[in-house]
């Protein structure tokens, strides 16, 4: 493909898409349905299909429907915008569909289909909405303006342009300090300077480089690495690209874990048609570039997030980290130098490389530049993707863009960096979110998931969760992690059940901090933080426990008792029907009791009760 192709592509995309950047052109009214993995399993392909068969019915010729990438707003989905007027609709099933394809006939709009703000006030566009409000765009620019399945679309917003600037106008060189002086920090987890990364990679002398895209991103309640790609793949090809050329590598190779098969499925299209336009393969734009992308298919492993265990699993190993140095920019995959950047690292570069490395860094702050896309769930009204400015602090995100904790409860603390971050407690909420603050904290940044935890959660028990996940995914290579993890993870449930006392949290603690300084790899180093983050912010907890017998949120099941209360008991027998060793019987009053010498804590009459008149007590 030639420039101008290029942008005659651009020019005729443009406009047969303008009716969505709100100009005339051919189509008067498009819908555009989210078609990431959240609405799809919302049922967005039948609210698809019903804007279809309603159009046909109405014989509107100058209607259409569409697919879009991820809104970022999950819990309101599936969600659909309507252009020109860029009506952002929530919570569309296939009546609402018709609805608002009637609607828009008449000029008119549904708004029990509009979202509502924090104040319970509707909001028409998705300006308007708190939930976007603070957020700024530049990974995830523009997705609710293309088909991701479409290399044309992408090219409509400046897609390849950067790949075409470089390729013709830059050395490698130039291509590098542009990334220096961005700022750019990898966003896998460590935070390593990216162009740093890339000029030792440019510096080594080799026939073959290595430009590897790390997608195997397997933290628990992290998808952002999910959505760009199911959102705009091309971006992330387009960057991988870019940075095979800057450090003289030739070939790319994209490591996206198995669970992700809608994006794999997105990518591999993606890459077919780039080659087939001539975006990537031979003589790239005809400057004699040639560059090449496969994608490798990684097993499931939470270790091949590390960047020599991912390796040696694209090799054929067994996916196991290896001590360094030699680092992977010097001796990499195949012993030659290599660099791995994640995804939402190289879905920054063609921003970086079109408005320049000095116009990215005026945003976030001094050590972290740029946004950083977060996803945002656990207790919170607002779940989803999130792309904040480095910077912004933890309350701004949790209140102003989540919308607060659900049901009246209070934020407690939440968990940043997967398994091997930490928790950040509530007397830090108006802490920056940035690489250094969170480090101060005994936290991380980590790819970006924020799980949030309100008064009802026991945060011994997060503790438990999260190192049950690394003892479960160590490799086993060496014995810090092996058989370190797993006795931490021994001690912390005979402390959920109350055994041991206090020596027993001290000698955590001190387990916890030698597998830290002692293990091979990250996955190992890391592992420890949640316990150590936790026993730092909430110890009083884990004294109930080990010594007071008690769980103060009522979670751990050797403290928990449930009761019913009389007066709220409507003696519907609900809760003895379901109980599954009789322990529910009706009192003397009518009313139902549990048999405390008989209940497993099963929970099963809580969760059947139909007026909450059963409730959690705890023993003390």
């Amino acid at each position: 493909m030639t420039i101008k192709e290029l942008e005659a592509i651009k020019k005729k995309r443009l406009l047969e898409n303008a009716v969505r950047f709100g100009k005339k052109g051919v189509i008067e009214h498009e819908f555009l349905v989210c078609c990431s993995t959240g609405c799809i399993s919302g049922g967005s392909k039948k609210v698809h299909e019903a804007f279809s068969s309603e159009i046909k019915a109405q014989k509107l010729k100058n209607y259409r429907i569409n697919y879009s990438g991820c809104f970022g707003l999950c819990s309101a989905g599936p969600i659909v915008i309507a252009y020109p007027e860029g009506t952002f609709y929530v919570h569309v099933d296939p009546e609402g569909a018709r609805e608002i394809v009637r609607a828009t006939m008449r000029g008119e709009v549904v708004e029990k289909y509009l979202c509502k703000n924090h104040d319970g006030r509707y909001a028409k566009v998705r300006a308007d909405i708190d939930f976007f409000k603070k957020q700024l765009f530049i990974v995830r620019k523009n997705g609710d303006k293309i088909d991701p399945s479409s290399m044309e679309d992408y090219i409509s917003i400046d897609g390849y342009s950067a790949l075409a600037k470089v390729l013709l106008e830059m050395t490698p060189q130039q291509v590098i300090k542009e990334v220096l002086e961005s700022g750019l920090r990898g966003r896998g987890g460590a935070g390593f300077p990216t162009g740093k990364k890339w000029s030792y990679a440019q510096a080594e002398k080799s026939d073959i480089k290595y430009m590897i895209c790390n997608a195997d991103e397997g933290d628990p309640g992290a998808f952002m690495d999910r959505v760009i790609i199911e959102s705009n793949p091309h971006s992330v090809i387009e960057g991988i690209a870019i940075a095979g050329y800057a450090i003289g590598a030739q070939n790319g190779i994209v490591y996206i874990r198995a669970e992700y098969p809608l994006a794999r499925k997105m990518l591999e299209k993606a890459i077919s048609e780039s080659k087939k336009n001539g975006l990537i393969g031979k003589n790239i734009f005809g400057s004699g570039f040639d560059f090449d992308i496969v994608i490798k298919q990684g097993a499931g492993a939470f270790v091949c997030g590390e960047e020599t265990a991912l390796m040696h699993s694209v090799e054929g190993q067994r996916g196991e980290p290896t001590s360094r140095p030699p680092y992977p920019t010097t001796s990499g995959l195949y012993g030659k130098p290599t660099v791995i950047n994640n995804v939402e690292t190289l879905a920054n570069i063609p921003h970086i490389l079109l408005n320049g490395g000095k116009n990215y860094a005026k945003v976030g702050t001094e050590g972290s530049k740029g946004t950083k896309v977060f996803s945002l769930s656990g207790k919170i009204k607002n779940t989803g993707l999130i792309e904040m400015p480095m910077g912004t602090t933890i309350k701004e995100i949790i209140y102003d863009v989540g919308g607060g904790i659900p049901d009246n409860h209070k934020f407690k603390a939440v968990q940043m960096g997967g398994p091997s971050g930490g928790c950040i407690d509530a007397k830090n909420v108006d802490v920056k979110v940035d690489y250094d603050s969170l480090k101060d904290l005994g936290s991380m940044m980590g790819s970006g998931g924020m799980i949030v935890l309100d008064d009802t959660t026991c945060m011994v028990d997060i503790a438990k969760f999260f190192l049950g996940f690394t003892c479960d995914e160590s490799c086993g290579k060496c014995v810090p992690c092996r058989v370190g993890t797993k006795r931490m993870l021994e001690m912390l449930t005979e402390i959920t059940e109350g055994k041991g006392g206090k020596e027993k949290v001290e000698e955590l603690e001190e387990l916890a901090n030698y597998v830290k300084d002692t293990s091979l790899c990250g996955l190992g180093q890391t592992a420890p933080n949640p316990v150590l983050s936790t026993l730092e912010n909430y110890r009083e907890e884990y004294l109930e426990h080990a010594e007071g017998k008690t769980c103060r949120a009522g979670v751990c099941p050797a403290f928990r008792q449930y009761k019913i209360n009389p007066k709220e008991c409507i003696s519907c027998g609900a809760c003895s029907r379901i109980c599954p060793v009789g322990a529910i019987s009706k009192g003397i009053n009518g009313k139902y009791v549990i048999d405390q010498t008989k209940c497993i804590n099963c929970g099963q009459c809580y969760k059947i009760c139909p007026v909450q008149a059963i409730h959690i007590g705890k023993e003390g």
